[in-house]
């Protein structure tokens, strides 16, 4: 009795230390937003924008301090998105914080979108050109 104890006190111990080295630094919640919401206004094909793949590892870079940690940022997010959606994805790529964050924001975007189509597609298309992460064609 006292070992499945033990091992009882060493797993919530365990994933106790897990949720908490499981959150993201104001800097990735930060990159992660602002990522998610260029990602809505391309998939709502808000007209006029495209990505701007050089400008978002750039802003990740500022951000978060390399180019290997925002590729890493942006690679996590794409396994949230082909998790999400039942596809394929590398589970060392995968955060689960990160597909939290993402989903929020999501939310958050799609809600704007959806009241306010033309609206929030010239907000969140203009302030992701602003920040790098999306072009004007």
């Amino acid at each position: 009795m006292r070992i499945k104890l033990s091992v009882v006190a060493m797993f919530a111990t365990i994933l106790s230390g897990l949720s908490r080295a499981a959150t993201l630094s104001d800097a990735e919640a930060t990159f992660l937003d602002q990522l998610v919401t260029a990602s809505m206004v391309l998939e709502q094909r808000c007209v006029g924008y495209e990505v701007d793949g050089a400008g978002g590892v750039q802003l990740g870079t500022r951000l978060l301090g390399s180019p290997n940690v925002a590729m890493a940022m942006i690679d996590a997010y794409s396994a949230a998105i082909k998790a999400r959606n039942g596809e394929s994805y590398d589970p060392g790529k995968f955060r689960a914080e990160v597909s939290d964050a993402a989903g929020k924001t999501f939310k958050r975007v799609w809600a704007d979108l959806i009241k306010d189509p033309k609206g929030a597609c010239t907000d969140y298309g203009d302030a992701s050109v602003d920040r790098g992460l999306l072009r004007r064609y």
